[in-house]
């Protein structure tokens, strides 16, 4: 087929030099024959591109790092002196400019010619070629000289994605935008306009990353019409509505798509994803499709139709509807739906189900060219045996006339036929046809399904598919040349056994064979000619032997005269019996086309064939079935309801009892141009009602709160295990979906579960048995996806769910579950899995046991082996960490030799362990994975004694450093904490003895190297878990409980609340309220809170449930504490409840008592109940709410007697105005209520920048300062004003934006080896000399000058600038050997303006955003060797937390250079990716054309959760062409 004349990526240069390339060329000419020349290479030619509307081919070499030129179609071939051997990396053809190809290298030089290869010359892009974008270079589409280049910066740490931009073809270069993942123009696509011509020109949009995460759901659509210029200090830039009236996050893609732009989004616990279309980058839409069909209903299509990561694929579309397959099966068999959208690319109809598909996402459908509404697709036609038994699939070919309205089979006379499509792609571009008008090829065989590729025929239709006659025996590749009157065909074959091509003069009648010139024999690879297949010369490309033949035929060589008009004939696209045209789409086609016996080549190079069109009169044929509507079986006239109906916008705003003129169930097929007559026509709209449209408008609020009770037909179970699935915040439903069953304590350790569960989409108004025949031994929910829960039984069976229990399917574990956690989980993909069990080998006479790892790429489908004599697997791959180590990668904790008493040490794979694998040197006695960092616990080869390592990529770890005689005082242990964002917060222990433990917080600066004392005396238990949490949502904020006695002899600590507002720097205590819940003043009185009054709370160690955290993420600012005003903290039996509003800085008794609470709808409503624990064994029958921000409260009751209140819970967000009380009566019986707060209210909150706007603005504080500035920023968030009736959005963006600050002293503290003195000034340590400037160098290896030490550094989360810059009040030295960057670091830049306004706000953004949105929600302390996952609560107490307290472990990395390193090879590896093989064969051109591959919706994955068993207790290749 054609080789893509669009922009291409090569392979990487594999060899340099090392090879040379031989060339001669035979010529054989006969008279009747065509003409042959031959040419050989030492290297395969890749990417053989032809620039169009010319005889001029060019390939690279990639071996030899070369470019190749022919201007004779292929006869003869010359190397491009012009660019250097060795540097040519990557080539692209010029979309738009048919004269004009780049050659990128690996640095800022590159190479363009502008005249089809005649000429090269170099120009600069002023940044490196992305190593992670798939496309470097955007065209636009009516500008050629308009291209932007994705680049990246690696001068860093780490390196960063930026993009520049050219208007003149690269013959000036000017800076686009910084923190990019991809930028595009508005118009990369002919087809589509903005509506203003200005705007077309300009028009620029980038994927934004956020400067402080790695995770792509933080990533924003940014659009500018000035190049993203800093105009007064801001960026002009605008975030489209892309979600109804709000921008979205979690863009991980964007395609322009012929008129249409597509947007892919993700969102964090879900890899469900939201596609959004726009036609003019302003008005957006979320497409729609049809409503998933419910497994009750009698139906063929029972099938979901959500899209989700690496499961949909967009295919070739037209200029009026968007085509999409969804993949809905097993990913070892996938099959897909086939959906078409409407003019808009709002609404998606099904064309068919079971389509074909393979695990790279390409789908078996291709549209015939030239011939508007055929193409064909490949069906499984046992679809539903090969889901629910596994039987192999039947796959047969089906053809449509009518845009997939109606399908039939595809005839070779009275049989049958099936042809292998874009799963076997055998040849490069189209499959089956080209710009020949009406003719098509395929490699296929007849019969009632499609067998084995080696047993096809090839097989010709002359007639646009209708009917197929069989040409030559076996599979071959095929070409159509000089407008169809020339066919090619050469035999495929696995060996260099082929001498011979075969042409055909008459439409594949008959065929001709010629030989390879002088008995040459080869293994074809690839035939090919130009884009529009109007040539008579043709390339056919071979090997034999490690020798690449590129063989040029020329069919002028037959002799054959010019066509003229007697030799040409009308053709149409489609005819009755009789011969005459009918119509298709709407109108006849009909295209001038050589008679098939004319003894004549048309000879018309590089003019396309042009068809001449006739609309006809609209008939039932010209409509298909609307959006959730489907053909009645029965009557295939009607289109029956399925679904809701879409409602125009506006509509129903007198609630759901009202009617709306709606869809008649019919629409006109999209690109029809059928020509309407008068009267009624058949998708005229029809008066539905408003409670059958799409989000149809609920009814008017009651006003009160209702709960529903649901008994459990259990007895004798004293609680429950239980886990929500939470929906996504893309996700298309609208359930509250909880699973659980329940469970009692029989003491000593022994626990008693049942075995029944239960299952409920509406937060517990009503439940359902699960799984009834079924022995559920463990429940297991995904780390990272809150749709998919794994069930373990008592063999190898294992069931899941990936759809929130709506359906269920099971798999066969390779070895029965062990003592520890089976399942690890991959963070982007849901269907890599891996399964540690144990195993026995009966050998010898003697039993031995071990654990054995298995992998499954497919959902437990297959299983291989990782490794034997495993502790741990798991997958450290992650997309978020791609810029340092691959998504294969997985470490394992192993022993050293395969016996159950050698040593333990890790071994990492970064291709899970196919081939690749290193070890590392010394034994280790665990690891843990903490954000982008690994860390390991190995013993020090000569001391034994146990030391921490880090790791960026995996492989190459350093050992951590800590400041100068810390040790002296404390112990040898050590805790990870929750650390803020790129500083770690370690807990050294400092006394150990029983019930008095208690030891230092030390804090790191951003990249881990260094460490300073952040607070003393903090209290932990016998397990090393702290009294130390984070608040969640707001920058900066910490609690913790210190010892105040240490110096006395006491059987009972006392215990003061202290909390730091600025990440641990300086530290203060609760200031107390005034008076008690029932209005009575406090025996003691503080206005800020000191050490004889304060207010002091329960924390961490004395929690039942460590998940019960004093906050939740998006209840922004709110605190809720159990505890006591006094000098210390006093017994929990007689602790009240207090509330803080403002983040900890005021305080009120809103409870006497122990109350447990729960946030909703955002922190708007707050929920209390007295819940009983171990010592709190109170009952109630009614919970207290407020709805003003703790202001007032009102009492609910649930139940008519007094009860025993489990818990109570909602959705980790926060977002639901729906609660869950777990409870007991007195007799027993369990039950849950369900508190619903939906009747308060129907209106939903509304934020203008107005008095009438329902939210107000809220600052986090420093109390100890004048200023409201936080962090270098005043950070503003959205509260819903506490006197509102109104209800939160569940997507609300609470984080505001923010007001730059000037530097003061909070912004720093105390820098390596200082310590704040008794004034508060930073002092050096006793004894210590500061670090030299080369020290500090060595220390900060990516820094090219050095400051003399003042004491102090900056706050890691601090964005201030200028004012008190503590850490620069001295003189600036360059570090040695960069001089030269010194003195360019000094001068000032366009881009250096770029950042110095950009990245200060972007960054106090960043920090804000990241507090807000990637808080995981859990909370605790990382230890390394527990190897339990909670499956439901984590107060279970048959959970089993084995610590072991690791010495010095820390996320850290000592050594840069190590980064950097690793870093390179990732962007050696992602150019491979990038590169050519794109897991195809080699001749690959690259993207295949007309296809949206996976990547377009790859990619959950970059949500940061702490692994569940390590820690928080605190806190393809793608082809397709967008």
């Amino acid at each position: 087929m054609r080789s893509g004349g669009q922009a291409t990526a090569s392979w990487p240069r594999i060899l340099l030099l090392a090879l040379t390339m031989t060339l001669w060329s035979c010529f054989v000419v006969a008279k009747g024959e065509p003409t042959i020349a031959v040419t050989k290479f030492d290297h395969p030619p890749r990417n053989i591109n032809y620039f169009e509307d010319s005889d001029v081919v060019i390939f690279h070499d990639v071996e030899e790092a070369s470019i190749y030129l022919s201007n004779d179609a292929g006869a003869s071939w010359d190397r491009v002196k012009d660019i250097p051997e060795g540097k040519a990396f990557i080539m692209y053809m010029h979309r738009f400019d048919p004269k004009t190809a780049f050659v990128l290298t690996e640095g800022t030089k590159h190479f363009k010619t502008q005249d089809r290869g005649k000429t090269w010359s170099e120009f600069s892009s002023g940044m490196q070629p992305s190593a992670f974008q798939a496309e470097i270079l955007g065209f636009h589409a009516g500008d050629p000289g308009r291209i932007i280049f994705n680049g990246m910066d690696c001068d860093g740490i780490f390196c960063t994605e930026e993009a520049a931009y050219t208007t003149d073809g690269f013959e000036s270069v000017k800076y686009l935008r910084a923190f990019t993942n991809g930028c595009w123009w508005a118009k990369s696509s002919t087809e589509f306009t903005t509506g203003d011509a200005e705007k077309d020109e300009l028009r620029t949009m980038c994927i934004v990353m956020d400067p402080f995460s790695f995770h792509k759901e933080d990533q924003r659509l940014h659009i500018s019409d000035s190049f993203f210029a800093v105009i007064d200090d801001q960026v002009d830039e605008f975030e489209p509505n892309v979600d109804s009236n709000k921008g979205v996050d979690g863009v991980v893609n964007l395609a322009v798509v012929k008129r249409y732009i597509l947007v892919a989004t993700a969102s964090p616990g879900s890899d469900e994803m939201g596609l959004f279309v726009s036609d003019d980058t302003i008005t957006w839409h979320r497409a729609m499709f049809p409503a998933d069909i419910p497994d009750d209903r009698d139906d063929s299509h029972k099938h979901s139709h959500q899209l989700h990561q690496n499961a949909y694929t967009v295919l070739e579309s037209t200029n009026y509807s968007i085509q999409v397959d969804v993949m809905t099966s097993h990913p070892s068999n996938p099959m897909g739906v086939l959906f078409t959208s409407n003019y808009n690319g709002t609404y998606f109809i099904e064309n068919v189900a079971n389509t074909n598909r393979n695990q790279k996402g390409h789908v078996d459908f291709e549209k015939i060219s030239g011939i508007q509404g055929v193409y064909l697709v490949n069906i499984v036609d046992n679809g539903e045996d090969v889901e629910e038994k596994g039987d192999k699939k039947k796959i047969v070919s089906k053809i449509t006339f009518d845009d997939g309205r109606t399908f039939e089979d595809l005839k070779a006379g009275d049989d049958t036929l099936h042809l292998h499509s874009e799963t076997e792609l055998d040849n490069i571009g189209r499959v089956f046809s080209s710009l020949a008008p009406g003719l098509v090829m395929g490699n296929g065989n007849t019969g009632k399904r499609l067998r084995k590729f080696a047993d096809a025929d090839l097989y010709v239709s002359d007639n646009a598919g209708l009917n197929w006659k069989k040409a030559l025996e076996g599979p071959h590749k095929y070409e159509f040349g000089d407008s169809g009157s020339v066919l090619v065909a050469i035999k495929d074959s696995v060996d260099a056994d082929i001498k011979k091509f075969h042409y055909s003069l008459n439409f594949g009648d008959d065929w001709e064979s010629v030989k390879l010139p002088d008995d040459l024999s080869i293994k074809p690879y690839l035939l090919t000619t130009t884009q529009d297949s109007t040539s008579l010369k043709f390339l056919l490309l071979g090997e034999n032997d490690g020798t690449y033949h590129i063989i040029h035929i020329d069919f002028d060589g037959l002799g054959l005269r010019t066509c003229g008009d007697g030799d040409m004939e009308p053709w149409h696209a489609r005819v009755d019996e009789d011969g005459n045209p009918t119509c298709i789409m709407g109108h006849k086609q009909t295209y001038s086309r050589r008679k098939k016996d004319a003894d004549c080549f048309i000879k018309d190079e590089f003019n396309d064939p042009e068809a001449e069109y006739e609309d006809c009169e609209c008939s039932d044929q010209d409509f298909e079935c609307d959006f959730n509507f489907q053909r009645n079986h029965d009557d295939l006239s009607e289109c029956k309801n399925v679904g809701p109906i879409a409602r125009p916008e506006g509509a129903c705003k007198d609630g759901p009892d009202g009617t709306f003129m709606g869809s008649s169930g019919w629409r006109l097929i999209p690109g029809n141009t059928c020509k309407r007559g008068d009267g009624k026509q058949k998708d005229e709209p029809v008066e539905r009602k408003c409670s059958d449209a799409v989000a149809p408008p609920s009814g008017p609020a009651s006003g009160e709160v209702s709960s529903t009770k649901f008994f459990f037909e259990v007895s004798d179970y004293g609680f429950f295990e239980k886990i929500y699935l939470q929906r996504g915040g893309l996700s298309a439903g609208d359930d509250e979906t909880i699973i659980a069953r329940p469970a009692t304590n029989e003491g000593n350790g022994k626990f008693r579960i049942a075995n029944k569960i239960w299952l409920t989409s509406d937060h517990g108004k009503t439940w359902k048995r699960i799984l009834k025949d079924e022995e559920i031994r463990g429940i297991f929910p995904h780390q990272y996806l809150n749709d998919v829960v794994f069930f373990t039984t008592k063999d190898k069976k294992v069931i899941y769910t990936i759809d929130r229990g709506r359906s269920f399917h099971s798999f066969k574990a390779p070895t029965a579950p062990g003592e520890v956690m089976p399942l690890r989980f991959h963070p982007d993909n849901k269907d890599w899995l891996i399964w540690i069990g144990q195993r026995c080998d009966d050998a010898g006479g003697s039993d031995s046991c071990f654990l054995y790892a298995s992998l499954s790429k497919d959902r437990g489908d297959r299983w291989e082996t990782i490794y034997r004599y495993v502790q741990k697997c798991e997958f450290t791959g992650n997309s978020a960490y791609k810029k340092f180590r691959p998504e294969k990668q997985i470490v394992c904790l192993v022993r050293e030799n395969e016996t159950n008493d050698a040593d333990l040490t890790v071994v990492t794979s970064n291709d899970f362990f196919e081939g690749d694998k290193s070890v590392f040197k010394g034994e280790v006695t665990d690891f843990a994975t903490m954000s982008e960092f690994i860390v390991l616990a190995g013993k020090d080869e000569e001391s034994k004694e146990l030391r921490a390592y880090a790791s960026l990529d995996g492989k190459l770890f350093e050992q951590a450093q800590f400041p100068y005689n810390f040790q002296d005082g404390h112990a040898n242990e050590y805790t990870v904490l929750d650390s803020s964002t790129h500083a770690v917060n370690l807990f050294v222990l400092t006394e150990d003895g029983l019930e008095q433990q208690y030891g230092s917080i030390i804090k790191s600066n951003s990249n881990g190297t260094s460490y300073v004392l952040s607070a003393s005396k903090v209290n932990c238990d016998e397990n090393m878990y702290v009294d130390f949490e984070k608040v969640p949502g707001i920058e900066g904020v910490t609690i913790i409980n210190v010892v105040a006695d240490t110096k006395e002899e006491k059987k009972k600590k006392k215990l003061q609340t202290k909390i730091s507002h600025n990440d641990g720097t300086e530290w203060a205590y609760l200031a107390p309220p005034r008076k008690d819940a029932d209005g009575n003043s406090y025996e003691c009185a503080s206005s800020r809170g000191d050490d004889s009054c304060a207010l002091h709370i329960h924390h961490y160690t004395e929690r039942d449930d460590k998940r019960k955290t004093f906050a939740a993420t998006t209840a922004v600012g709110l605190i809720f504490a159990i505890g006591n005003v006094g000098s210390g903290l006093g017994d929990i039996e007689n602790a009240d409840t207090f509330m803080s509003p403002d983040g900890g800085i005021t305080w009120h008794n809103v409870k006497k008592g122990h109350w447990t609470w729960q946030y909703g709808d955002q922190g708007s409503i707050i929920v209390l109940v007295q819940r009983a624990t171990r010592k709190n064994d109170v009952k109630t029958k009614s919970v207290s709410y407020s709805l003003d921000e703790g202001q007032t409260w009102t009492d609910y009751q649930f139940a008519e007697n007094d009860v025993t209140v489990l818990d109570i819970t909602t959705v980790s967000t926060g977002a639901s105005r729906n609660f869950l009380i777990w409870a007991k009566t007195d007799d027993g019986k369990l039950f849950t209520a369900n508190l619903d707060f939906t009747g308060l209210t129907d209106r939903p909150c509304e934020w203008t920048d107005g008095d009438d706007s329902d939210y107000y603005l809220w600052s986090p504080t420093q109390p100890n300062q004048d200023t409201d500035c936080l962090f270098g920023h005043v950070a503003q968030y959205k509260r819903k004003k506490p006197d509102r009736q109104c209800y939160n959005n569940q997507n609300l963006n609470r984080l505001h934006g923010y007001r730059h600050c000037e530097c003061t002293r909070q912004d720093y503290e105390c820098a390596y080896n200082y310590e704040l003195d008794g004034h508060g000034q930073c002092t050096l340590v006793p004894g210590l000399e500061p670090l030299s400037g080369e020290e500090w160098c060595a220390k900060n290896p990516n820094e090219t000058s050095w400051f003399e030490p003042t004491g102090y550094r900056r706050v890691p989360l601090s964005t201030c600038k200028n004012g008190l810059e503590l850490d620069k009040t001295s003189t600036e030295h360059p570090c040695k050997g960069y001089e030269e960057e010194f003195e360019k670091k000094h001068r000032t830049s366009g881009v250096a303006v770029f950042f110095a306004v950009v990245i200060p706000f972007g960054l106090a953004a960043a920090i804000g955003w990241y507090v807000y949105r990637n808080w995981s929600g859990k909370f605790g302390q990382i230890r390394l060797g527990d190897n339990s996952t909670s499956t439901f609560d984590s107060d279970q107490p048959w959970v089993k937390y084995p610590i072991i307290v690791v010495s010095a472990v820390a996320a850290v990395v000592a050594s840069m250079p190590l980064v950097l390193s690793s870093l390179w090879r990732m962007a050696q590896g992602t150019y491979e990716r990038v590169g050519g093989s794109r897991g195809r064969s080699w001749f690959s051109s690259g993207p295949r054309r007309f296809t949206t591959r996976d990547s377009f919706a790859r990619g959950r994955g970059d949500y940061t959760m702490v692994d569940d068993d390590e820690g928080e207790l605190l806190g393809e290749d793608s082809d397709e062409e967008v």
